[in-house]
């Protein structure tokens, strides 16, 4: 049976983010994860866990000032500093909210840095996370994320990159992050890609395509999808990351199918 996660950066918005946890364990979830906890104090949100009988998943690295539009700074080679600490601040936050798996958003290289020096940085500062993280105890993560829509510019953005990049970290703790929403916008081919990247994944979310929305929105295949990762085996979360089409409650029908 496929594990669901309420994503709380997208799912639940009608309420402040505080109470989004409720909510969530109120719509069924036992697990969540969202972009980033370090606005809240990490004993504020364990303690919200565990009243509503939660798991954190996953979170984000600091990814600089998203306001600001920054989405991750793992391939900026102007702010390693910065990455480095930020690397030591998401292990003290899954410390205390007991999640194991972080995402490490490559971001977009700055002007002036070409692909080659962004890779360089990436797989440096890639190589410094998974080792610390390795000895707390906590999985890394990388995600592709399309250019074309969401985040152009973003410099991870298909399988077989972040799998070129796994070759050269050259790390036991570094993982796959694979959202089935990106993928299907930049890569397609969506069941045989899972099948056989399947060891290395250690973390999927969905939405549907186009639009973003809740699975059944549009032209993925959701109930195929999910009977195939039953039969390959995934054993992991699959994050709920999309924009409910009304209310996050209104659109969780097709959850209860799948069950």
């Amino acid at each position: 049976m496929i594990k669901f996660t309420a994503n709380l950066s997208m799912l639940f918005t009608e309420y402040d983010f505080l109470d989004r946890f409720k909510a969530a364990a109120e719509a069924g979830f036992r697990g969540v994860e969202y972009l980033f906890p370090y606005e809240y104090p990490a004993e504020e949100l364990a303690e919200i866990l565990k009243e509503n009988n939660l798991k954190q998943v996953l979170f984000n690295l600091p990814a600089g000032d998203w306001g600001a539009g920054d989405r991750g700074i793992g391939c900026d080679p102007n702010r390693r500093d910065e990455f480095l600490e930020g690397v030591r601040s998401g292990i003290d936050y899954a410390k205390v909210l007991g999640n194991t798996r972080i995402n490490c958003l490559a971001g977009i290289p700055p002007e002036g840095v070409n692909a080659e020096e962004a890779e360089d940085v990436f797989v440096a500062n890639l190589r410094f996370a998974a080792e610390e993280m390795k000895q707390a105890g906590i999985r890394l993560m990388i995600e592709p994320i399309n250019n074309r829509i969401d985040i152009p510019g973003f410099f991870l953005n298909t399988t077989k990159q972040a799998q070129a990049i796994r070759e050269r970290v050259g790390s036991d703790n570094l993982f796959l992050q694979y959202d089935i929403y990106h993928m299907q916008i930049m890569e397609g081919d969506l069941a045989r890609t899972m099948e056989a990247n399947l060891v290395d994944i250690g973390h999927m979310q969905l939405a549907d395509n186009p639009g973003r929305h809740e699975p059944g929105s549009g032209e993925i295949n959701y109930p195929f999808l999910f009977a195939h990762l039953d039969k390959i085996g995934y054993q992991g979360w699959v994050g709920c990351e999309y924009i409910p089409e009304t209310t996050t409650a209104e659109g969780l029908s097709w959850m209860q199918e799948v069950k």
